[in-house]
């Protein structure tokens, strides 16, 4: 593929996934403003290092964003270890609100109950330990199969099976009653 068709190829990419990866990155981290950091500099090494291995992006730029994710839990326990102040700040929840009610034509009380169980969903996830939370995106989030997780999380089909495992009993336990 010549390098005028790559681009608008690792476009389309950069479109389907972006929303995904910037909805992970911030459950992980809990900063949006981080977030979207983080996912912009994937997409920007996966385009400037690996633009001709098309077949590869999606375990490429996973493994880069998982790979930028872990950096930023680095940086930021050698910041407290060195007692900088290092404050986080989440997105409002009006905002949160009033985006999903852009995309969606349902009453008022099932956006509230819908945004309420979301809320619930996305804390039960914060919980997770980091590895169960990147296997659990990556597997139900992503849709990746093991080996891709694997790939991406840098560890072993057997690693990743068993943070998926105790990632599903935690949250399973967690979120019983929305069950």
């Amino acid at each position: 593929m010549s390098n005028s068709d790559v681009r608008p190829a690792l476009n389309d990419f950069f479109v389907a996934v972006q929303a995904k990866a910037l909805r992970q990155a911030e459950i992980a981290l809990g900063n949006r403003d981080e977030a979207m950091d983080i996912v912009q500099e994937a997409m920007v090494k996966l385009a400037s290092k690996y633009a001709s291995q098309q077949p590869s992006w999606p375990q490429l730029f996973q493994r880069i964003l998982q790979n930028g994710i872990r950096d930023w839990f680095r940086r930021r326990k050698l910041r407290q270890w060195l007692s900088l102040s290092f404050t986080e700040q989440d997105g409002s929840e009006s905002e949160r609100l009033e985006c999903e009610a852009l995309v969606s034509t349902e009453t008022p009380e099932s956006l509230h109950l819908e945004s309420q169980q979301l809320y619930k969903i996305e804390m039960a996830l914060k919980q997770l330990p980091q590895r169960q939370q990147q296997a659990f995106m990556l597997r139900a989030w992503w849709g990746a199969d093991t080996n891709e997780t694997a790939f991406a999380m840098q560890c072993s089909t057997g690693s990743v099976k068993t943070h998926y495992s105790r990632a599903l009993a935690k949250l399973q336990h967690l979120l019983e009653d929305l069950q």
